[in-house]
């Protein structure tokens, strides 16, 4: 095989003799060794290499003699390519100098055919640009089964404003943050780091956005609260801070993604590759939603099934922003804590978490937080919003690709009981004597974590590990517990670390992921697993 691959590259590598006695010719055939033995067999392979190069060569005429010739694409100026924007007239779009045709593809789009046909017509760079995951081989060997033609050759590229980063803007970080993607911005803080302190650095609090984050003007800032029947308000920062009480909350916010790469060992997934750290704690300043809400006219109790819909000021290229939406109830409820925060630990927020003002919803998953909060809408119906409507919903095992219907899904609020190990690190090697572990835990809805069991035996026995901090109001315990274990191990121990967590309701965490698994990697709370090794 390897004498093929060099004669079809017009090239022979130098040849290794047989050496004396390792002759794989059989009795009576050449001599095994020498020059005498050698000068014949290093003929013949010549010989026998230029056969074979010859031959082909003569091989590679004949197939191109008989392969199809390469298609001749049509031609189509920028404005042919516009008018076919709707799968009724077919949907092109154009990358480079190529022309696709994707109708066929629209209703199978991950993203939804609404992302589509925002680039009906026209080119896909400005949308690739945005949406960065698609720049891969591996979507662009996709999209050539769509080709359908070429740009004319007298067509302009598309100009440097349609297709500029939109991500020049964006804030710098911290080089500690563990980077998911670049464009948009996701990372999460070393893991090590979480269980060290009850508050996470504003620095270091995991980030997850989702489009460019948007540069704001703090004076000329509005916020707009709606409501059925035209009622509107419109609110200033000056307005928000002068008008209605400071209150302050502690809370955890989880994505629903955190520990997604441990399904993706059982499955693949869609989605970032998260470790243990989509998970922070902060101290957030700012204003009930309640107050906002019940000063614009909405009463405490509301006939029927209503929302409270959110709006940020990040945008797709067609202008979409991120949306999202809580239960009324919850958004006027007294003891759900819901903010409109404007301080973070302290300090004003930061751009990457919502400058000027975000929403906190505390028990709830941090999808429904929204960003840099531009609208607040009373509804009847949840947010249309793609993150809404489609993702960030649970599925069982068995759905695929091919079957999911996030119709039939509710969105995720509450989150489930949730715990990890922060130390040590899997693969460590830690010294035999007394072993600290150390990690967080955390429930959804404000259920108090009353217990974390651990086991340095890979689940055979278990020792309570010892819960810090205060007591949280009862209902309301929206922060996570550290905790903590002190055992001694033995040399030469390879260990297997388990840590599960129980809420006030006696929610405890599944044993293994595979039970769990779901297409989206959402909602991945097994018992987390730790191996090491126990040096002598």
């Amino acid at each position: 095989m390897l004498l093929l691959r060099a004669v079809a590259g017009r090239r022979l590598p130098p040849l290794s003799l047989p050496r004396r006695g390792c002759s794989r010719f059989p009795p009576g055939g050449p001599a095994a060794g020498g020059h005498r033995g050698a000068t014949p067999v290093l003929a013949a392979l010549l010989g026998l290499g230029a056969v074979l190069a010859y031959g082909e060569r003569r091989r590679r005429v004949a197939q191109a003699a008989q392969a199809p010739p390469a298609p001749q694409y049509p031609r189509y100026t920028r404005e042919e390519v516009g008018r076919h924007r709707s799968p009724r007239d077919r949907v092109w779009v154009t990358h480079g100098t190529d022309v696709f045709d994707v109708t066929d593809f629209v209703e199978l789009h991950p993203g939804g055919a609404d992302k589509v046909l925002l680039a009906a017509g026209g080119a896909l760079e400005p949308f690739w640009a945005l949406y960065a995951v698609h720049n891969q081989p591996h979507v662009l060997e996709l999209l050539r089964e769509y080709k359908v033609g070429e740009l004319s050759p007298e067509e302009a590229p598309p100009t440097p404003a349609a297709s500029q980063d939109p991500f020049a803007g964006d804030p710098p970080r911290h080089p500690g943050l563990r980077v998911s993607s670049q464009k948009p911005f996701n990372a999460e803080p070393p893991a090590e780091l979480l269980g060290e302190r009850f508050l996470t650095p504003n620095e270091l609090f995991f980030t997850r956005n989702h489009l460019p984050v948007p540069k704001v003007d703090p004076g000329s800032y509005r916020l707009r609260v709606e409501g059925p029947g035209g009622r509107e308000v419109s609110l200033s920062l000056a307005e928000l801070r002068s008008r209605f009480p400071k209150h302050e909350v502690t809370a955890t916010l989880q994505c629903a993604g955190n520990r997604r790469a441990e399904m993706s060992r059982v499955r693949p997934v869609k989605g970032l590759a998260w470790d243990i750290g989509a998970i922070s704690t902060a101290r957030w300043g700012g204003v009930r939603l309640r107050d906002v809400l019940l000063h614009a006219g909405f009463s405490e109790e509301r006939e029927g099934e209503w929302h409270v819909c959110f709006e940020g000021l990040d945008t797709d290229v067609g202008g979409a922003p991120y949306g999202a939406s809580i239960p009324y109830r919850r958004a006027v409820s007294p003891t759900a804590d819901v903010l409109l925060a404007y301080e973070m630990n302290g300090q004003e927020l930061p751009r990457d978490h919502g400058f000027p003002l975000r929403v906190v919803v505390p028990g709830v998953v941090g999808a429904r937080s929204v960003k840099w909060l531009r609208r607040v809408a009373v509804s009847s119906a949840e947010s249309p919003s793609h993150w809404q409507q489609n993702d960030y919903k649970g599925f069982s095992p068995c759905v695929d690709w091919d079957t999911v219907d996030y119709k039939t899904a509710p969105a995720i609020q509450e989150l489930p009981v949730q715990s990890a190990i922060t130390q040590p690190r899997p693969g460590a090697a830690v010294p035999a004597g007394e072993l600290t572990v150390k990690g967080y835990a955390w429930s959804g809805g404000g259920r108090e974590v009353v217990r974390v069991d651990v086991s340095l035996d890979g689940g055979r026995t278990w020792q309570v590990a010892r819960l810090a901090g205060e007591r949280p109001v009862p209902g309301r315990a929206w922060a996570w517990a550290l905790w903590e274990l002190q055992a001694p191990v033995t040399a030469g121990a390879e260990l297997e670390i388990i840590c599960k967590a129980v809420d006030g309701s006696y929610n405890v965490q599944p044993d293994t992921v595979a039970p769990i698994w779901n297409l989206r990697g959402v909602l991945s709370n097994a018992w987390h697993r730790v191996r090491v090794t126990v040096t002598r």
